[in-house]
């Protein structure tokens, strides 16, 4: 199992410093410049214009060329120092930190509404194959994962907010009130409502799919012959073999909605890290944006070898 481990983690070194240089070189592609937030427009013009634009430029090392820009980016990302944002006068370090927790928040409650839904649904689904159920089930899945995201963010707030008045239509706290629990569970619903909705549709033709292939398995034909409940042939031999597809999905997903989740962020004013790296998008922010990419990068590889460790735990023969 060391072994696995080892190899996996040499794999995910490169594959890192890729992503980050491939980001690097995307994020400076981006039309417009930063100067265009930093330099206020009356100050574009003058005698004076020229000097300031070049100390503007010198400040914050956008005059070096890329490669060294790249360099002297990596130097901080191996020490710790993502820079500064270029709007919000903080460190990127800062500025994430105190919105990772709440996009962990989110996503997590999300995709637990999300399982909790999609394991029965897929797994009732597959017992049920070519039944009202089963194309129900498809159908359902099949709607939720057409139906775009920011869509079903504004029906959510248009019928639950502004018509029932049940939840509030965005924000982590109501303005002028104590940021209790109770407020912040109130605030949270809607929107891991909605991304528990865009996740059940993949999620339940995953595990349902994974489920019909384990059904024709030898070992399941063969605990069946010799006579054990139906239940524990489902649920002890079937249901474990088929989740490490799902493991797998999530396991790569999960981290990936650090960044993912800008539109529901956006839409329901969240305060996450997508709604950060919307902002730094629109400002041309690049230590933010790349700040951000490097998080999502890094709990993508290191979940997913979590992921292969799990699948490896459930089924030995992947760590062949």
């Amino acid at each position: 199992m060391i072994g696995f481990l080892i190899r996996r983690i040499a794999i995910a070194i490169p594959v890192l410093i890729g992503i980050l240089l491939l980001a690097f070189i995307l994020v400076r592609l981006l039309p417009g410049s930063p100067l265009d937030q930093l330099i206020p427009p009356d100050a574009r013009t003058g005698p004076d214009s020229a000097a300031y634009i070049e100390s503007v430029t010198k400040q914050f090392g956008l005059d070096q060329p890329l490669p060294i820009q790249w360099l002297l980016w990596m130097r901080g990302v191996v020490t710790g120092n993502l820079g500064f944002s270029y709007t919000q006068n903080q460190s990127v370090v800062a500025l994430i930190g105190s919105r990772i927790g709440s996009s962990a928040l989110l996503i997590a409650t999300g995709l637990i509404l999300a399982l909790v839904i999609a394991i029965p649904l897929g797994v009732f689904a597959a017992l049920r194959k070519k039944t009202w159920f089963d194309y129900s089930a498809v159908g359902v899945s099949m709607v939720a994962i057409s139906v775009p995201v920011f869509f079903l963010g504004l029906i959510a707030i248009y019928i639950f907010s502004l018509r029932l008045g049940w939840f509030p239509s965005g924000g982590r706290y109501s303005i002028g009130t104590d940021e209790t629990f109770g407020s912040l569970l109130w605030h949270l619903t809607l929107p891991a409502c909605v991304l528990a909705a865009v996740l059940v549709g993949p999620y339940t033709r995953y595990i349902r799919q994974s489920m019909l292939g384990v059904l024709q398995m030898d070992y399941i034909k063969t605990a069946t012959a010799k006579g054990v409940p139906r239940s524990q042939v489902v649920i002890r031999h079937g249901l474990r073999n088929a989740l490490v597809p799902l493991i797998t999905v999530v396991s790569v997903q999960a981290p990936a909605l650090l960044a993912g989740t800008v539109v529901i962020e956006t839409v329901f004013a969240w305060p996450g890290v997508g709604k950060l790296v919307y902002d730094g998008i629109a400002n041309r922010d690049y230590p933010v944006i790349l700040g951000v990419v490097l998080l999502s990068a890094v709990f993508v590889l290191v979940f997913n070898i979590l992921a292969d460790l799990a699948s490896a735990i459930l089924d030995p023969r992947i760590r062949l």
